[in-house]
């Protein structure tokens, strides 16, 4: 992934802060020839080498979802990050083993750093292992997520009250802030309304860190989840924010 890694960072960077065309979609996020042509490149490239794996991206249709290897790819995650000059936007990817992410990547090309988890190993931060805090503490916590406005009703209220209670609540960053976790300078990230090619590249970065990400009813991640996530440095901090989470959970 790191040779991919380097090739989409160049591209990236050749469009990054230049005059480009940004389209909407259906969805109203933006798109940029970037975004494509960094999926089109790692498309190509997996299934140059690996014909027989799935790919699920953002910018194009699926390929192969029932194969037993499936990669998962967000050319620019961030990209209203990316089309103002902002540097904290990454490319993330993810290679998942019978439904179970086994690879994560999360590529920062504006910052040079790159996260990456492998199943078995530990998370390595530019190629040295990382680790998450020892955090086990709402109340000690430094916490992210990305936009406040992507909460509604009971979610939004769920957010101000965990304010009140963290060390500290910050806004931004989107792909960034679970490689700040994984690396222990953050300790919880709580978001909402994420797609496959969101969360599942980060699934192993964070497991292989020592900390926990599921969704918000605990459960672990998969190409089918709703989207709503929590991540967290330990098990003790989890699961004091999974009770915050739970009067926002469908009973079973």
């Amino acid at each position: 992934m790191g040779e991919a890694a380097e090739a989409a960072r160049q591209i990236a960077m050749d469009y990054f802060r230049s005059p480009l065309r940004v389209e909407d979609k259906e969805d109203s996020s933006p798109v940029t020839v970037a975004d494509r042509s960094i999926e089109r490149f790692l498309r190509d490239r997996i299934t140059e080498r690996f014909p027989d794996h799935g790919i699920f991206g953002e910018e194009e249709a699926p390929v192969n979802l029932g194969s037993a290897h499936l990669w998962v790819v967000d050319p620019i995650d961030g990209t209203k990050s990316f089309v103002t000059g902002h540097p904290l936007f990454g490319g993330l990817m993810a290679l998942l083993a019978d439904g179970t992410p086994c690879l994560g990547q999360i590529d920062m090309p504006a910052l040079d750093e790159r996260w990456q988890g492998r199943a078995g190993a530990p998370s390595t931060f530019n190629g040295a292992p990382c680790r998450t805090s020892a955090c086990t503490r709402l109340a000690d916590a430094f916490v992210y997520t990305t936009d406040p406005f992507s909460f509604k009703g009971a979610a939004r209220d769920m957010i101000a009250g965990l304010a009140a209670e963290a060390r500290l609540l910050r806004f931004g960053g989107d792909c960034y802030n679970y490689g700040l976790l994984a690396s222990g300078h953050c300790d919880l990230v709580i978001e909402t309304g994420l797609q496959p090619y969101d969360y599942l590249p980060l699934v192993q970065i964070i497991t292989g860190a020592g900390g926990l990400i599921t969704d918000w009813a605990g459960q672990p991640l998969h190409l089918h989840s709703q989207g709503d996530v929590v991540a967290a440095a330990t098990r003790e901090l989890h699961a004091e924010a999974l009770a915050h989470l739970a009067c926002l959970v469908p009973a079973a």
